[in-house]
């Protein structure tokens, strides 16, 4: 029985706090929505899956290297939308900018590492967002969803920092899924380019 884990930025407070907001007003709506608890909500960076105990050693090793050449990120909220599109929404999620470029980085030097360890490539360009709700059906009337849409569409936060990078354990539970963490990396203070 392999462990689901994935590599993730725990979110700074003022972000969570500013999510939960955004989410407690999506509540009240009448979308078809599961919605993800705050403090559930991770910057997910690489999506792992389910993987061999044996295997969680040298993830830890690589991961190691690819961290030690970055200092801490800066980013804050920017806007909210849906995956993948509003007309078949999957999921809804709060958008991120700030340090996005170098973040892509991160993301991609860890999976040219991750990928000797017979982990696939994610193609697609990097995205950043927080999951904050999943669609559980589906949507009958799209004016709703478009008014949140609109309404959020320019939600904003001040900078905050991306400190440490984390390996999350991943269980499913009745309630909720329950994050263990396995390893984390602090990044180097801010004082240089990288």
């Amino acid at each position: 029985m392999g462990i689901r884990s994935f590599l993730a930025f725990e979110l700074p407070p003022e972000i969570k706090e500013q999510i939960g907001t955004v989410s407690k007003e999506l509540k009240k709506s009448a979308l078809p929505v599961r919605w993800v608890k705050v403090d559930n909500i991770h910057l997910t960076i690489i999506f792992l899956g389910s993987v061999n105990e044996d295997t969680i050693d040298d993830i830890k090793e690589k991961a190691h290297i690819v961290v030690n050449k970055f200092s801490i990120f800066k980013t804050r909220l920017s806007g909210v939308g849906v995956f993948p599109d509003w007309r078949r929404p999957r999921v809804i999620w709060v958008g991120l900018n700030g340090e996005i470029e170098r973040l892509s980085n991160l993301r991609d030097e860890l999976q040219a590492e991750l990928k000797v360890l017979g982990f696939k490539e994610e193609k697609r360009r990097f995205q950043p967002h927080l999951t904050i709700g999943r669609f559980k059906g589906r949507l009958n009337r799209d004016e709703e969803l478009k008014w949140i849409l609109d309404k959020y569409h320019d939600i904003s936060s001040d900078l905050q920092h991306l400190n440490e990078l984390i390996l999350f354990k991943s269980e499913l539970k009745p309630d909720g899924p329950v994050y263990t963490k396995m390893a984390v990396w602090p990044l180097r203070a801010a004082d240089s380019h990288r």
